[in-house]
């Protein structure tokens, strides 16, 4: 992190102790829990005696501009839990931090500013009164204490600030654009995903069109890898508790694992949360040999994660999570071709799309080697060789020391949305520990046995959190190839419905993706409900049409028409699809 977001986030902190204090001189029976700094902002949560609401914003800002006129800095004290807890007489939330803070006998760290100070690690500006200046409270949402469904439902009040007006003016303009374009909201309204309470929270139902999209687009995804030499495996949901114990996934995500009871024996099951286990034994299935590799298998699939239910968001945090998984195992000398490969795979994917990216290469913390497994040596050739690849493929990259997972470094592509968000997707992660671990070998060209390298990759992640950017970054106006409808057929009136099923019907046989708006309301009504689910195309089609054998075209680009004879309209679309426009 760099100094000047590290200076945001100390400024973001403060100003959520500033919220906190405004809070509890207008609300003094409140209960304050924790107020931290996070991506464009900070939240606090409170435990409020009676509702508070967005309505109640200005009353608060008003009061915290009042008394950030009283802040001059902060002052860090300590306390023994026995102090500590005294200033907190009627409020669990915080005894219970307090007590976990000091298990072992160490003091606590309060900070005062003004009249107000609280439990707090640290991390605030030291002039709050030159610094928290453009500050504005966004939302009230509620949430459980930490996280957890079975703990107190909470207030939430999200705010953010910014070093000059100018900034949060830009910021708040950009959310009211995010908030036309949240994938929750298109979802809905372009009938592509639901969530049903009998089914369950975090479980996505996707509809006629959205698993079109689902398809088109991990269609596309496997054709790209398979021209790779990848070649599809399946493997089963479930399995036994000792293989994600081997692979050591087990003790890193024990707690967020579905499990499973079998009526017959008495295997302890669990959902899989990973695909990387169950492909090392495909790989472990027979004896390999160098002349073999690469090898590599690819599987989209689901796997389940045990998610806190505070934590669901629409598409974006998800207990199914649908992956476009690839395992790649080769040798060390085979690293640099590899990453060539999937770095070219990336480039064409996401630039079909027109989503542009950065490299994030995530290495090793030079400091730190314990929480690293693997070979030292193993890590630098490595890292050296994501280097190299990163500079020779041109990539807009930048080294993030620290970011490595635990059994290799990687490169973290982050793509950027059209209002400029970056999420980090497609992630090529080098693995010199699982194979190990299973005591995956393979014959060498002397002889001798050795443990190959194997590359984890995804080029969507998640598909679910994938779309969910997906369908902000375009608004829900899809390209042509991906859109699920691509042409509304549209009858000006009644007797007109013969022709249109007839241009329906060419349509079909040439792989369009087409419907008939037939009922009965004005042609103008449906255009704008055509346009309002952001089809590519709308045929209108009348007297001169049908005479003429022609369709009058209507692009939701520009709203203009054009009457073209049908073979024309079809031979333009078809291009424009198998262009991928």
């Amino acid at each position: 992190m760099s100094n000047s977001d590290n200076n945001l986030d100390n400024i973001r902190h403060s100003c959520a102790h500033l919220l906190a204090a405004a809070v509890m001189e207008l609300w003094p029976d409140t209960k304050r829990t924790i107020g931290p700094a996070i991506d464009n902002g900070f939240y606090f949560d409170f435990e409020f005696k009676n509702p508070v609401t967005e309505e109640d914003f200005p009353k608060i800002e008003e009061r915290m501009k009042q008394i950030l006129k009283t802040w001059n800095g902060f002052e860090k004290h300590e306390l023994t839990a026995e102090e500590a807890k005294k200033e907190y007489p009627d409020n669990a939330y915080k005894i219970e931090l307090i007590e976990e803070f000091t298990q072992d006998g160490q003091k606590v760290t309060f900070y005062k500013s003004g009249d107000y100070w609280d439990l707090c690690a640290g991390g605030h500006t030291g002039d709050p009164q030159a610094e928290i200046k453009a500050f504005k409270l966004l939302s009230v949402a509620g949430a459980y204490w930490r996280g957890s469904e079975k703990n107190k439902m909470l207030t939430r009040i999200y705010g953010t600030v910014f070093p000059t007006q100018k900034e949060l003016d830009d910021y708040l303009l950009m959310q009211e654009e995010a908030k036309k374009r949240d994938h929750r909201k298109l979802g809905r309204e372009l009938d592509l995903f639901t969530f049903s309470d009998l089914v369950g929270k975090g479980l996505p139902l996707f509809t006629p069109k959205g698993a079109m999209l689902r398809e088109l687009l991990n269609d596309f995804s496997q054709e790209l890898r398979i021209k790779q030499g990848y070649q599809r495996v399946w493997t089963p949901h479930i399995t036994k508790t000792e293989l994600y114990k081997t692979s050591g996934h087990w003790d890193k995500f024990g707690d967020e694992l579905f499990l499973v009871k079998s009526q017959e024996t008495e295997d302890q099951l669990v959902m899989k949360p990973m695909n990387c286990p169950h492909h090392q034994q495909i790989y472990a299935s027979r004896p390999r040999s160098y002349k073999e590799f690469p090898i590599k298998y690819m599987e989209t699939t689901t796997i389940y994660r045990d998610e806190k239910a505070g934590e669901l968001i629409g598409l974006s945090r998800v207990r199914a999570v649908t992956q476009d998984d690839s395992h790649t195992f080769c040798t060390l000398d085979q690293i640099k071709e590899v990453y060539q490969m999937l770095i070219q795979v990336t480039k064409e994917f996401y630039g079909a799309l027109g989503m542009k990216f950065k490299a994030r290469l995530s290495f090793r913390d030079p400091v730190d080697d314990k929480k690293y497994l693997g070979e030292k040596d193993q890590w630098e050739k490595a890292q050296k060789i994501i280097l190299e690849v990163a500079k020779e493929n041109e990539l807009d990259y930048f080294v993030a020391e620290g970011e490595a997972a635990f059994y290799g470094p990687k490169i973290d592509f982050m793509v950027m949305d059209a209002l400029g968000r970056e999420w980090q997707l497609a992630t090529p992660q080098l693995d010199f520990v699982q194979p190990k671990r299973f005591g995956l070998t393979y014959v060498d060209e002397k002889g001798s046995d050795q443990t190959p390298v194997m590359i984890h990759f995804a080029l969507m992640g998640s598909i679910e959190r994938f779309l969910s950017v997906y369908i902000e970054h375009t608004g829900g106006a899809f390209p042509t190839w991906l859109s699920p409808v691509q042409v509304m057929v549209i009858p000006i009136s009644e007797k007109h419905l013969d022709y249109a099923q007839k241009v329906l019907e060419q349509l079909l046989n040439s792989n369009v993706r087409v419907e008939i708006d037939s009922r009965n309301e004005s042609m103008q009504a449906k255009i704008r409900d055509a346009q309002m689910q952001k089809i590519p195309y709308m045929l209108v089609v009348g007297n001169r049409e049908a005479s003429e054998n022609t369709v009058a075209v209507r692009s939701r680009l520009d709203g203009k028409q054009e009457v073209l004879k049908i073979e024309e309209f079809i031979n333009q679309i078809t291009q424009t699809i198998e262009s991928k426009l």
